[in-house]
């Protein structure tokens, strides 16, 4: 009797000691399948153009009557303007900024005793019209005819042309780079002989507006078509 009971304890011991070994393999392997996932980057592009320019001509006149310049200038002023009405650009498009006033007198470490006074103003075109502020650069040499002094900048950088409706665009581009992403793992998971699975995370990434052609010393802001780009970081179970 005691010789049957030892044996039934070793058999139930016996059976126990297998059930655990298989499901400690089974939870074990639900473990490793886990772990096992690949991260890759999805790429997205799309080829935009501007929407908004911002064109700024500052005028300078210099001087020893500070009142006499201040009376050009109010006259220049008028001569600006109604040529950028000419050229096609409402009133409401067009900005006046206020007359700065330099006085070189009242400056300790000025050395140049020939000019006194030095005034300036900005006109600024703020205006959807993109193409035209483009065609219109070009328009300017008659106001330099009437002896309207633009500074340096007017001349080297004078339009920001800048692509406002990026929002717009954002679904569709996360989509497609989600897109790619998953290709991109379903190209590594066939060579392993695995198979994608669910998401495990996503990184959005960056959205970056670039000039459409890579030009030295020439920034995105300067150029009128440009690209939008954004990388999305996903990583995937393997299955």
């Amino acid at each position: 009797m005691e010789n049957r009971k030892i044996l039934a304890s070793a058999v139930i011991l016996s059976i126990g000691l297998i059930l655990g070994g298989v499901f400690t393999g089974y939870y074990y392997y639900k473990a490793r399948l886990g772990a096992n996932f690949v991260t890759v980057k999805g790429l997205a592009e799309k080829n935009v153009k501007a929407d908004l320019a911002v064109w700024e001509l500052k005028f300078v006149q210099t001087g020893d009557d500070a009142v006499a310049l201040q009376q050009k200038m109010a006259i220049q002023q008028k001569t600006i303007t109604e040529h950028l009405k000419n050229l096609g650009f409402e009133e409401g498009e067009i900005n006046i900024g206020r007359l700065d006033t330099n006085d070189l007198t009242a400056n300790p470490y000025n050395t140049n005793t020939a000019i006194h006074f030095i005034l300036s103003q900005t006109i600024t075109v703020k205006s959807k019209k993109v193409d035209l502020v483009a065609s219109s650069l070009g328009k300017m040499g008659a106001l330099i005819e009437k002896g309207i002094i633009f500074d340096s900048q007017s001349y080297s950088s004078p339009v920001n042309y800048l692509f406002t409706k990026l929002n717009d665009i954002k679904p569709e581009m996360l989509s497609e780079a989600t897109q790619n992403a998953k290709i991109a793992a379903e190209e590594f998971a066939k060579s392993s002989g695995a198979k994608v699975g669910k998401i495990h995370t996503a990184q959005q990434g960056v959205f970056s507006i670039l000039p459409s052609e890579e030009i030295p010393y020439l920034q995105e802001t300067q150029q009128i078509d440009k690209k939008v780009r954004v990388v999305s970081t996903i990583t995937y179970y393997l299955e």
